[in-house]
């Protein structure tokens, strides 16, 4: 496993993060979350992405478990703040109150005293922007958080949330971003990753396979194949299902050659180009299984050449989203190879 610097920052991360969205604690049980962690540290990965939200805090109580055995220097932990956590008018937002409580509700479930990176999980547009940031630069100093990152920010919050703290003296600034980017979903090129790459703040993207779409097992004109995302209960097979159109599952299919052409898994062909994007510091994966933890971090290193890019391109084509508005909006707009494409 290759480590990268974290945009500008001193901070090592692995080039494979591994994260646990719509798995622990929803929809993997206990004892195979914690061998789905278990199989990320055996190949390497030291780097893992959690969030208050994520299963109304038990995928952070799993993490925190499954790393208890783990020396504590040897690990990174990213978590977030921002989303409903509750019903109160206060158990969401980036407010001092909300973010002060968060933090020390998320460090009590991972069971740790810090945490390496705490991301805004989304911009609160009714927090003022200063009190937001001060809260965080308090938790800096107080040395329960290492790093500052800002998750699905677009790109006038980000130079905002960088002006602002330069003018009001803050020593802790944003070191890294966590936007959605893959070989279909890629909005933050516009705008977002010139911005990044010139501030010195990374990328640690997630859904790199886009929702499982780009392994190729999903197939036009069939069901969902059992045990996947798309078949399963909870709120998976919402994010999932409302993209599935044969338009977009006929072009995926025209990438299995590529990927055999590479030596490589559909998967690993997804995350290896994800990875080889500039500014693109790590790539999330999630898992189910120990196994797909496996094959996953087998990308990690993996150079694909100029020609085979371009293909991937010309593959793809007008089903490439690129629209630099959409940034934050998760694809809950239409994107370009939506059902009512197909």
């Amino acid at each position: 496993m290759n480590h990268r610097r974290l945009g500008r920052s001193g901070l090592s991360i692995s080039e494979i993060t591994y994260g646990n969205w719509l798995t622990h604690g929803e929809l993997v049980g206990r004892d195979s979350a914690l061998a789905c962690i278990r199989a990320a540290l055996d190949a390497g990965i030291s780097t893992f992405d959690t969030a208050d939200v994520y299963a109304l805090g038990a995928a952070e109580e799993v993490l925190g478990e499954a790393l208890r055995p783990v020396r504590r220097s040897s690990v990174e932990i990213a978590t977030k703040v921002c989303l409903p956590t509750g019903d109160g008018p206060n158990d969401r937002g980036l407010s001092r109150k909300h973010i002060m409580e968060s933090c020390h509700a998320s460090l009590r479930r991972l069971g740790t005293d810090y945490v390496d990176l705490y991301q805004a999980h989304r911009f609160d547009e009714r927090t003022p922007l200063d009190e937001t940031l001060i809260a965080f630069d308090d938790l800096v100093r107080q040395g329960k958080v290492l790093y500052l990152g800002v998750s699905e920010w677009t790109a006038p919050q980000i130079r905002a949330a960088l002006d602002l703290a330069e003018d009001m003296g803050l020593r802790s600034r944003i070191v890294a971003n966590q936007p959605q980017y893959n070989m279909l979903w890629r909005v933050i090129e516009p705008e977002v990753l010139p911005l990044c790459r010139s501030a010195g703040i990374g990328q640690v993207v997630f859904q790199p396979l886009a929702q499982g779409v780009l392994t190729g097992k999903y197939l036009p004109g069939r069901p969902p194949p059992e045990g996947s995302r798309a078949s399963s209960a909870g709120r998976a097979p919402r994010f999932i299902r409302r993209v599935l159109g044969d338009q977009l599952l006929e072009r995926i299919q025209q990438l299995r050659p590529l990927a055999d052409e590479a030596g490589l898994s559909m998967a690993q062909l997804a995350i290896a180009w994800t990875l080889q994007q500039d500014g693109v510091d790590s790539a999330i994966i999630g898992a189910t299984r120990p196994e797909q933890v496996t094959e996953n971090t087998a990308a990690a290193g993996v150079r694909l050449s100029g020609d085979l890019i371009v293909k991937i391109d010309a593959v793809l084509g007008d089903l490439v989203d690129r629209d630099p508005a959409k940034t934050a909006q998760m694809m809950a707009v239409k994107p370009a190879w939506s059902r009512e494409q197909a």
